[in-house]
């Protein structure tokens, strides 16, 4: 079972082998590997420094407990229709992204995130509503 907070779903969607370090980069690859090869994974839904973050380089400013951060959460989980302290499968998320998330709506829900410009958000959404799963990242 992993722990992930809202952002971080959608984070996995473009996530594309890019990070904030070596560590966060092989952290989360392997995360990503382990929910696209078995979708059945049990994610609970946090409030607050997950998974992820564990692996956030500690060099300046610690973002991810930034009030825009906990904010964006709140947010994507709304949108998604899901609540913090929820545990369910990976498909499921999928499920629900595919139901309630279009790639339109990242301007609203990730509108400060850097990754943003990028533009694999939006192909990652496209993919998962087209059924295929996350993006295989090597």
């Amino acid at each position: 079972m992993y722990k992930l907070r809202g952002h971080h779903l959608l984070c996995l969607l473009g996530y594309r082998g890019m990070g904030y370090s070596a560590e966060y980069i092989e952290n989360m690859t392997r995360l990503h590997h382990t929910l696209r090869l078995n979708p059945d994974t049990i994610i609970h839904l946090i409030d607050g420094p997950d998974h992820l973050c564990e692996k956030y380089p500690n060099s300046g400013k610690y973002h991810c407990q930034d009030n825009d951060i906990y904010k964006r959460d709140a947010l994507i989980l709304e949108k998604l229709h899901l609540k913090v302290g929820k545990k369910m499968q990976w498909k499921e998320i999928e499920n629900s992204i595919r139901k309630h998330i279009f790639p339109s709506d990242l301007v609203n829900v990730c509108e400060t995130c850097s990754w943003r410009s990028y533009g694999v958000c939006e192909e990652g959404i496209k993919q998962i509503q087209q059924g295929k799963g996350l993006r295989e990242v090597k």
